[in-house]
């Protein structure tokens, strides 16, 4: 286990958790976001680690940015923030391994924007999602640019202009989350998801990862030419091979690597 700057990091075979304890939010000022960027910068290099978990401690994810951090800035003090925050949210959307938000309560503001870089996230029932930053006078910025791919242009707009929150249950039915559970349930629905995870290749969930963040930039002629790229190159792993004689000796596969 490691403690770092109001992070925590644990590991659990091919699975890294990280979870972020600044009680009582969790919220987030320098010295954490430069953690969790560094954390996920480090975690990138690591061809073993499979897939990993973001969640909080205690009765939030995470409430956002300290508002005392976010009142003491200039110009030029808010767009040095706003930079490494940016920077920091975009080591975990870029993570070359799947990404879970396990939401253990509140998540706001730029805890949204982290949870929305993430590739699942799953909620507990009291969880409550939003981005009020323009209640406190600042647009919401950098990765709410992800929220209208998830949840559309109109209810995106809802969202940033009103600053409310919406329930766990709402942000099921808008697709902003992927499973809703009782607290005691939000470990073992994300070992769930997990466990469905590592049973693929995984040379070919990294690559999977890869061009899941590809077709975020593309246009859809280069995402399909993306695409066909990657299909190519599964095939310099040896995993459709195995893939393929696994399905017809009626077995699980045998990947290189797996757990």
């Amino acid at each position: 286990m490691l403690v770092t700057d109001g992070l925590v990091v644990e590991r659990e075979g091919a699975v890294v958790w990280c979870v972020l304890d600044r009680p009582p939010l969790n919220v987030l000022e320098p010295g954490l976001i430069g953690a969790l960027g560094e954390t996920f910068a480090e975690l990138a290099r690591d061809r073993s680690v499979r897939a990993a978990v973001l969640t909080g401690h205690g009765r939030a994810f995470t409430a956002g940015m300290d508002v005392r951090v976010l009142g003491a800035q200039d110009v030029a003090g808010a767009k040095r923030l706003i930079t490494a925050l940016h920077a920091a949210i975009e080591a975990v959307h870029h993570a070359p391994f799947p990404v879970i938000a396990a939401l253990n309560g509140a998540c706001l503001g730029a805890g949204l924007e982290l949870a929305l870089a993430c590739d699942l996230r799953v909620a507990v029932t009291a969880a409550r999602l939003g981005l009020p930053e323009v209640r406190v006078g600042v647009p919401s910025v950098i990765e709410a640019a992800l929220l209208p791919l998830l949840v559309g242009p109109g209810r995106a707009a809802e969202l940033l202009l009103s600053g409310e929150a919406i329930a766990a249950a709402q942000a099921l039915e808008w697709g902003l989350v992927n499973r809703v559970v009782a607290p005691e349930r939000l470990r073992d629905a994300v070992e769930e998801l997990l466990g469905k995870i590592l049973a693929g290749g995984p040379e070919a969930i990294r690559l999977q990862k890869e061009l899941m963040i590809a077709w975020r930039y593309a246009d859809l002629r280069t995402a399909v030419r993306y695409g066909i790229n990657a299909f190519a190159s599964a095939y310099a792993t040896g995993e459709p091979a195995e893939g393929a004689r696994a399905f017809l000796e009626k077995r699980a596969p045998r990947f290189e690597n797996a757990p």
